[in-house]
């Protein structure tokens, strides 16, 4: 009778779990990493009003550098400009500006500066500082509505601050490459969901051997299309 050699796979079941083991102590510090960022950044933000003119004779507003700039330099709240309400949204047009009577600067104190007519809700994102949030949920498209403030050097109609919706993208350092890798060496032990904070779903695919290998092969399929991210809702870098 011919002999066949048979091949078998020996796994080390204590380096497999001694493996996730890793991989779940790395996501609790990742995700307590997060929330301390969260606090730490909401409470350096929250208190934080921007600089507002209270009346034109307000003495209060610092203007860094102000003895040794050019009036024409200077941008708000070191300035007044007299806006024109009833121009056409969208064209560029010309504003006298002057700086205010307590301010020290070098030149002419009233010059001409052109600007686009719009409010400042409708100017560019990029325009705007806005308070970023990172406890929202980034791959459903989730939006969020946050206070934001436009630039010192924009020049615009209506209130400087506002709120405005916008669309959450915020990661927390997982990597697509790094999930899917895990996916399909040890995603049958469910090391591809602990790595990603789906601990209930980890502990069920462990103990059924990664849904007798369906459940793994859905995961990998899932991972490579971008469909299943982190459970903090955060996306992949």
């Amino acid at each position: 009778m011919p002999n066949y050699s048979r091949n078998c796979i020996v796994i080390n079941v204590r380096q497999a779990l001694a493996i996730i083991i890793i991989f779940i102590l790395s996501g609790i510090k990742q995700s307590q990493t997060a929330v301390n960022y969260m606090d730490n950044y909401e409470k350096n933000n929250t208190n934080t009003p921007p600089v507002i003119v209270k009346s034109l004779n307000d003495t209060n507003v610092y203007c860094p550098g102000e003895s040794d700039t050019e009036c024409s330099a200077l941008t708000y709240p070191c300035i007044r400009c007299a806006y024109n309400n009833s121009c056409h949204y969208g064209r560029d047009l010309n504003v006298t500006c002057s700086v205010f009577e307590h301010v020290q600067c070098l030149g002419e104190r009233q010059f001409i500066r052109q600007m686009n007519c719009r409010y400042c809700y409708q100017t560019e994102l990029w325009q705007q500082a806005c308070v970023m949030r990172g406890n929202c949920n980034s791959v459903n498209n989730q939006y969020y509505r946050t206070n934001c403030t436009v630039h010192s050097d924009v020049l615009c109609l209506g209130n400087r601050s506002f709120t405005r919706n916008i669309k959450c993208n915020w990661t927390q350092g997982y990597r697509w490459s790094s999930a899917l890798i895990i996916s399909l060496t040890l995603g049958g032990f469910g090391a591809d969901r602990f790595y990603l904070g789906h601990w209930q779903e980890g502990i069920g695919k462990l103990f059924s051997f990664g849904g007798l290998g369906v459940w793994t092969i859905i995961d990998v399929l899932l991972i490579s299309l971008h469909y299943l991210g982190p459970a903090d809702g955060s996306l992949y870098i």
